[in-house]
């Protein structure tokens, strides 16, 4: 059994990474100075110049070391920590989430607008028939 590991290919992290920012290759093309034919190019290659790594790092958000070390197992992780650690850590008490109004009164508040905007406008048509 082999315990040697193949080496990590930097084009398809940055394909990955760019697809998980929702990101289209022409994007992040004009984003660094570059055609999308490029980007494709270095999504197929298994090493990039570094320079043009911290080009793309830059425009992608990320550091160039999450670039080199990532892999889906940490995607998964930190979507995993980040909804722990974002919903209420167990406290139900979490003043971070009251609403200071009604929700509620909002979207009547916001009704009785629209239905008083409709009949303003239903009168004012009115007056410009009887004018006619």
């Amino acid at each position: 059994m082999s315990t040697e590991t193949r080496p990590r290919n930097i084009g398809r992290n940055i394909s990955r990474i760019r697809e998980l920012r929702g990101m289209k290759q022409g994007a992040l093309a004009d984003a660094i100075g570059t055609s999308q034919q490029t980007i494709s190019s270095i999504e197929t290659s298994e090493t990039v110049d570094f320079e043009k790594l911290v080009q793309i790092a830059k425009a992608l958000g990320v550091t160039v070391e999450a670039i080199e070390n990532f892999t889906e197992e940490s995607v998964f992780n930190f979507f995993n920590n980040f909804y722990d650690n974002s919903a209420n850590n167990g406290n139900l008490n979490n003043s971070n989430n009251h609403c200071t109004f009604n929700p509620l009164d909002k979207v009547v508040e916001l009704y009785e607008r629209l239905v008083q905007a409709e009949k303003d406008k239903v009168e004012y048509l009115e007056k410009l028939m009887k004018l006619k």
